[in-house]
């Protein structure tokens, strides 16, 4: 990486955590997952209607990927019928801090389209 002085001399430089965290979070749906199960632990059915615009095999994948990374957990709930249960973990509720913070800029910062919202 070329680090290029600014006017006043002193050298800028890319931090690397948010460029971490922004290619993580920035991912089509990982952040608004993580929000909406700060509501508490949800099944992949309700997620999907939460989520309108999600295909079932994306919904899939980000909750795996979430969960490998130790930010969501998965629980099977003994049936009839069985189910699948996904929350967050202690990891996944310490962002949720950040995440109302950038929601709350997003709805006072950000141009909305007559007609349209801000959202999924």
């Amino acid at each position: 990486m070329t680090v290029r002085p600014d006017a006043g001399g002193t050298a800028r430089m890319c931090d690397g955590g948010l460029a971490a965290v922004f290619a993580f979070l920035g991912k089509r749906w990982n952040g608004v997952l993580l929000g909406t199960l700060a509501n508490g632990p949800a099944g992949f059915a309700e997620l999907t209607r939460a989520l309108p615009g999600i295909s079932e095999s994306v919904l899939s994948d980000r909750l795996g990927e979430l969960a490998r990374v130790g930010l969501v957990s998965r629980t099977v709930r003994e049936g009839p019928p069985l189910g699948v249960s996904y929350q967050l973990t202690e990891r996944g509720a310490a962002l949720l801090p950040a995440l109302d913070a950038l929601a709350r800029w997003a709805h006072e910062n950000l141009p909305v389209e007559p007609g349209r919202r801000l959202g999924c």
